[in-house]
């Protein structure tokens, strides 16, 4: 009986595979396509499947890699294009968050008008503020995708990854993976990885909360010590200064948001101890902050350049103090429509001539993002900024996960751009995109399944209802 069922039973199960062979073969040739497919709508989620996987693809590389990051970012353009519909696009461009940084993009593309600079400066000049044309594109996309959560936490699981290679290349600088100044940074610098550990740290703290409310105490201690883990490194291992300037204010949101009068209190306090603990346990952390005397010391005193490596001295106080005042007076002397695109450099140069110390020195960046763009393009750009700035906020004043996390990136890039240029560096600026197109086109998304704003809802529902009907 077995002889004779034995081939039956190979023959069925030869069927089986091959079925699930051109199954595969078929799903995956759906997957690699952009263009068209044999089945229409499966062809379109496709499409938009392959998006969400470019983009949740980006938001891990980005701790990473810069130039996988870029390719992804052309890469995601292209994805989108061709499944961009008039109407609800025009819908979305008509909204102030996305209107405000393609104003800025423009702005930065006509100063090259006005700008006593060469060419090459000019566009080098617009190289930085291009990033921020994909906003619109992701709160178009995000607004009918269910995966925006993906996005979030690819980031978060690939900072973990990050912080634990930080943790063993703090003790093992040989498994590197690339030629970093800092110890227990693996790939890029300091300043990118404190700025995603910080984002990571806090936005957290309400999955904690939720968590402990549930019952659900081994998850919510799985946070916390993750959360933890994102601390103690900052603490102990390495961490920008900037951050003890915009980690108390993502701290307030965080009480302002979520917590009542009596946990606010014992979150400052517990903070105050965390603080005055990680204060007499880090030398780390203390030299941070005595430096920044002695730095100041010597750019009084106008110590050569040179000197403050060979006294293992950091110019970086000196150097803001002095680029700040020198972009003053540039703004100064064009208040209105500004210097022009990419002329800082020129006018660093210009000012440079005859100078010892650091005002010798010549940046293209003065390390702050109001004057980065003020120096630029003046009042008009200042007000650009601001009013975009105030439109994410805006964006993100409700409740829920994907208000919670635009909230978190747009405070975190505004007060981390008091001393930086954030906006228009590459890794801050990439962790703004993300942050505020994708969490923003989630919010958006909400507001219209609750009726609140019907756009995009129609093809929301004619290009997502079957991908949706997948995941659900």
């Amino acid at each position: 009986m077995s002889g004779n069922c034995a081939p039956e039973a190979v023959s069925t199960i030869s069927k089986s595979k091959l079925g699930a062979i051109r199954w595969f073969g078929a799903e995956l040739s759906l997957a690699c396509t952009t263009w068209s497919g044999p089945d229409a709508a499966r062809a379109n989620n496709a499409r938009l499947r392959n998006i969400d996987l470019a983009v949740v693809a980006l938001a891990a590389a980005l701790p990473w890699s810069t130039s996988v990051t870029g390719i992804l970012g052309i890469v995601i353009f292209f994805l989108i294009l061709p499944t961009v519909r008039r109407e609800p696009l025009l819908s979305t461009l008509k909204r102030p968050a996305s209107t405000l940084p393609l104003a800025l993009a423009l702005l930065a593309t006509v100063g090259t008008l006005w700008a006593d600079v060469p060419w090459q400066a000019s566009l080098l000049g617009i190289k930085p503020v291009v990033k921020l044309l994909a906003i619109p594109f992701l709160l178009y996309h995000f607004q009918r995708s269910q995966r925006g959560e993906w996005v979030f936490i690819a980031f978060l699981v690939s900072c973990a990854l990050l912080m634990g290679l930080s943790w063993i290349v703090l003790f093992a600088p040989e498994l590197k993976l690339a030629a970093t100044v800092s110890a227990g940074v693996p790939v890029k610098n300091y300043i990118d990885q404190s700025q995603e550990f910080a984002l990571c740290m806090v936005a957290l703290a309400p999955c904690v909360v939720v968590l402990y409310k549930q019952h659900r105490y081994a998850a919510a201690a799985a946070c916390a010590a993750l959360a933890l883990g994102f601390l103690a490194n900052m603490a102990f291992v390495v961490s920008a200064r900037t951050a003890l300037i915009y980690v108390p204010v993502l701290l307030i949101v965080f009480a302002l948001k979520h917590l009542d009068r009596r946990q606010s209190a014992l979150l400052f306090a517990g903070t105050i101890v965390t603080a005055m603990t990680v204060w007499f346990t880090s030398p780390y952390l203390r030299t941070r902050i005595a430096d920044i005397s002695t730095e100041y010391q010597y750019y009084k005193q106008n110590i050569p350049f040179s000197q403050y490596y060979k006294q293992n001295v950091s110019p970086s106080t000196g150097q803001r103090l002095e680029y700040w005042q020198k972009s003053l007076r540039f703004f100064a002397d064009a208040p209105v429509f500004g210097n022009g695109t990419g002329s800082i450099k020129t006018l660093f140069e210009r000012d440079a001539v005859g100078e010892t110390g650091l005002a010798a020195d010549v940046t293209r960046n003065p390390h702050n993002q109001t004057l980065n763009v003020a120096v630029q393009w003046g009042i008009t750009g200042i007000i650009v900024l601001y009013a975009m700035w105030l439109s994410h906020l805006f964006l993100f004043r409700g409740d829920g996960f994907a208000n919670w996390i635009g909230l978190l990136v747009v405070v975190q890039n505004l007060f981390s751009s008091l001393l930086n240029s954030h906006l228009f560096d590459f890794h801050e600026g990439w962790m703004y995109v993300l942050g505020v197109g994708v969490a923003g086109g989630m919010s958006l998304r909400s507001r219209q399944q609750a009726g609140t704003r019907p756009s995009c809802r129609h093809e929301a529902g004619k290009e997502g209802r079957s991908d949706a009907e997948g995941l659900h």
